[in-house]
């Protein structure tokens, strides 16, 4: 059994194509089918249910995906690993970014980090807190950008904070608090909310800073984008909170501080079980000395 036979059979299980596989892997589809034929004979054992329009993976095939992968990432960090001890970085940094990520500059960290290891495969990822500390642990994401309401404590993930930031109430300029220049959170009483979904990171400093406050309100409107969000403000459908840093200079919102208002914390998280050399690498650039 061959690295390459792995390789093939990955590609195809994520593409749900022999075709798009074969263009995936930079080889004609006929030799990527005969690989993966010889290597169900080899096996003894069916990887793939065919017809002409769809390709499955069967239940052996399943079982075999997960050690395939597994084997693929050992033999990458092998490779890794040898070439930093040579003072090389290679390999590939998997990095996990939430959508409301102020504090980092991050596509000129990562132009940094091109530069300094053009070696080094880059993917990036979009998602929740929760996920990207979820993918650290199991070992499918090298580092992540996260916004919590407090520090996390999951087995296999080390935090650094990177910033603080209270929150700001965000209105619509036909809004009858436009025009006010602070608030509490009991100003917000009545209110109709637009959020993120309930039982996110993202929405958990908001909702604790009112029940801590022992104020009720209503989010009648859940979205994980803040393009949508912003755009239920601004047509005076709900109020939010958000970062005052991810809100442009907009004549239809107006931005006002809350002074008992619910604090987000940035966090930059990797795995504290020898994190890989090129994940090393980048937080050697952008952790704070």
């Amino acid at each position: 059994m061959e690295l390459q036979q792995m390789r093939y059979v990955v590609a195809v299980a994520e593409e749900r194509s022999f075709t798009r596989a074969a263009e995936r892997c930079f080889v004609v589809q006929s030799a990527l089918s005969h690989q993966i034929k010889a290597l169900e004979s080899e096996l003894g054992l069916t990887l793939f249910a065919r017809t002409s329009r769809r390709v499955d993976l069967t239940a052996a095939g399943e079982a075999f995906l997960s050690a395939a992968r597994a084997s693929l990432e050992a033999a990458d960090r092998a490779v890794a690993d040898a070439a930093a001890a040579t003072g090389q970085v290679r390999g590939t940094l998997t990095i996990g970014v939430i959508p409301t990520v102020t504090v980092l500059d991050l596509p000129a960290a990562l132009g940094g980090y091109h530069r300094s290891h053009p070696a080094v495969r880059i993917r990036l990822h979009s998602g929740g807190s929760d996920e990207f500390i979820a993918a650290i642990a199991e070992g499918s994401v090298d580092v992540a950008l996260l916004g919590l309401p407090e520090p996390t404590s999951a087995n296999g993930v080390a935090t650094r904070e990177l910033a603080r930031e209270r929150l700001v109430a965000v209105v619509s300029a036909a809004h009858r608090l436009a025009d006010r220049r602070r608030l509490k959170l009991a100003d917000l009483a009545g209110e109709t909310f637009v959020d993120f979904p309930a039982g996110t990171p993202g929405r958990a400093p908001s909702d604790r800073a009112f029940q801590a406050a022992g104020v009720r309100r209503e989010v009648a409107f859940e979205a994980m984008s803040r393009a949508l969000i912003l755009d239920l403000v601004r047509h005076n459908l709900a109020v939010s909170l958000l970062s005052p840093f991810v809100i442009a200079a907009d004549e239809a919102l107006r931005t006002i501080p809350v002074t008992d208002g619910p604090t987000r914390i940035e966090y930059l998280a990797w795995s504290s079980f020898n994190p890989s050399p090129a994940a090393q690498a980048f937080l050697d650039q952008v952790l704070p000395r």
